[in-house]
């Protein structure tokens, strides 16, 4: 069995399969982020759980590229020293897990996508995104989300680098969204015409997941 393999049937990836195929953690009870700040079924940590594929890539950052391609007039690859460059951003953030816990008021430094797609100029067409990990995670979400005014490439959390069981060097963030949708260890971000399942939404979890209307799994 390859590294792959044996990461794909994890305990954790096993389990929430089980999770989704069940319904696990639906509360069927509708919330407003302009009334709530906490989505519902979801509980306060101050910790910040460790969640991934059972695998967590070694990855220098001498060796580590950034491709951005498909569906824009200026594809880019960045070396890390390309990345570091760019002009640099803070957020600060809450996290929302579909495993049901939430963080509030992370504070993020980084590269904004809003400063990734001007310089790559995606063309009329493109209408979503795929991102593609160390790992070989794979997750989709529509551009327009992907552009929020709140999403960020993170390389560093609460002032200090973003550490690898985080997903550093570098980590996307789309606060609005469950957190499986900021891809950790990111390696390459695609623009597409059409939406397309990554790795979790192939194995029953939702297309979209907006964590307010409890989209954790598919609705097929």
């Amino acid at each position: 069995m390859s590294d792959e393999d044996a990461a794909t049937d994890s305990k954790l990836t096993l389990s929430k399969r089980r999770w989704a195929a069940e319904g696990k953690f639906l509360t069927g009870r509708i919330s407003r982020p302009e009334t709530e700040r906490l989505p519902p079924g979801q509980h306060l940590v101050k910790n910040w759980p460790v969640l991934d594929l059972g695998q967590q890539p070694e990855i220098s950052t001498s060796g580590w590229r950034l491709e951005v391609s498909g569906l824009v007039e200026n594809p880019l690859t960045f070396r890390w020293a390309d990345f570091q460059a760019l002009e640099q951003s803070t957020r600060v953030t809450d996290i929302h897990c579909v495993t049901t816990w939430s963080r509030y008021d992370n504070r993020w430094e980084g590269v904004s996508t809003r400063e990734l797609l001007d310089l790559v100029m995606p063309k009329a067409e493109a209408h979503y995104v795929m991102l593609t990990s160390y790992d070989g995670y794979t997750t989709n979400l529509p551009l327009v989300d992907f552009a929020a005014e709140d999403a960020i490439l993170a390389t560093a959390w609460e002032g200090q680098p973003l550490s690898a069981e985080h997903g550093g060097p570098m980590r996307l963030v789309v606060p609005h969204l469950y957190f499986w949708k900021s891809a950790k260890w990111l390696r390459r971000i695609d623009l597409l015409r059409a939406d397309k399942a990554g790795f979790w939404e192939m194995n029953g979890y939702h297309m979209y997941a907006d964590p307010w209307k409890e989209q954790r799994y598919s609705e097929d």
